[in-house]
């Protein structure tokens, strides 16, 4: 009785300071303030959504479920064609922003140079580059150059502004990659080329996918590149929107936001999903953030 009587106390003494660990390493404030932050973030953007099935015309009271403004907007042939407009660009520029910053990549990481630290410095500069920065350039380069503003200056901008974050993914993945399968590539017949096409992009498919399908979200929701760079033709669905919005937010309008959303969260979604469904044993979640080891 007397050494069970002394393991109760024990245990009960265990047990006080593993909750008194808990919380001083895992304070509950951090949990609350964590929480609130989050709200702070996620509950203007649930108003938007539900507000977009509200049954009546009011942005103050919601009477109701409905897909009125929904079908408003399928039915508005103006709006359809700007969203056709907008993953059109978004599409363009994912392939070619994908291409380019995955050649950039590669020449980054795999060309050793004394020039080498200065590229990859002067790489970043498009992302600190404030957009409304980049996005007055090119109206002035246009401008210069006698270009009129269409369809196609939207897509330069966005794919110029793009490259960059395709080249931070891929250069994040090809810099845990050793070169060792290539140079043996190289040692038993293969060209650099066929070693890079062979060898080195297979490896880093998943990152380049991932890029892809990130730059494609980043683009097809861009307001500033899209306003300075638009012309006469159709007008990106974002831009569209902000002409919309001086006249009054109507539940149209969050709608069109709504659907908006739904199309960039797909594409991050597919971009941590698609290196697992791909068979590969990364997580797409850092290949996007150049976590993943080689």
């Amino acid at each position: 009785m007397s050494g069970a009587t002394a393991t109760g106390p024990r245990l009960g003494s265990r047990r006080r300071a593993r909750r008194d660990e808990e919380g001083f390493d895992k304070p509950r404030f951090l949990r609350v303030y964590s929480w609130l932050v989050y709200l702070y973030l996620f509950v203007p953007i649930a108003v938007v959504v539900l507000f977009s099935f509200n049954s009546v015309k009011s942005l103050q009271s919601f009477r109701g479920f409905s897909l009125q403004w929904y079908r408003d907007f399928l039915s508005d042939e103006t709006l359809r064609e700007s969203l056709f407009v907008s993953l059109s660009i978004a599409a363009i520029t994912m392939v070619i922003a994908t291409v380019i910053g995955t050649a950039l990549a590669i020449g980054l990481v795999r060309a050793r140079t004394r020039w080498s630290p200065a590229a990859n410095i002067l790489m970043l500069v498009p992302l600190v580059t404030p957009e409304i920065v980049a996005g007055i350039s090119a109206l002035l380069l246009f401008s210069q150059l006698g270009i009129q503003l269409s369809f196609w200056t939207i897509v330069i901008a966005h794919i110029t502004f793009s490259i960059s974050y395709v080249t931070v993914v891929v250069r994040g993945r090809l810099a845990s990659m050793g070169d060792e399968v290539e140079q043996a590539a190289m040692d038993l017949g293969a060209t650099r080329l066929q070693a890079v096409r062979l060898v080195l992009v297979p490896g880093l498919w998943p990152a380049i996918v991932a890029a892809g399908l990130l730059t494609f979200a980043l683009s097809f929701d861009d307001f500033v590149l899209s306003f300075f760079t638009t012309g006469e033709d159709v007008q990106p669905l974002p831009v569209r929107i902000w002409s919309a919005i001086r006249f009054g937010v109507s539940p149209t309008i969050n709608a069109i936001g709504t659907l908006m959303m739904v199309v960039s969260l797909t594409a991050i979604v597919a971009a941590v999903l698609l290196p697992r469904l791909f068979g590969r044993r990364e997580s797409g979640i850092k290949v996007l953030t150049g976590q993943e080891g080689g």
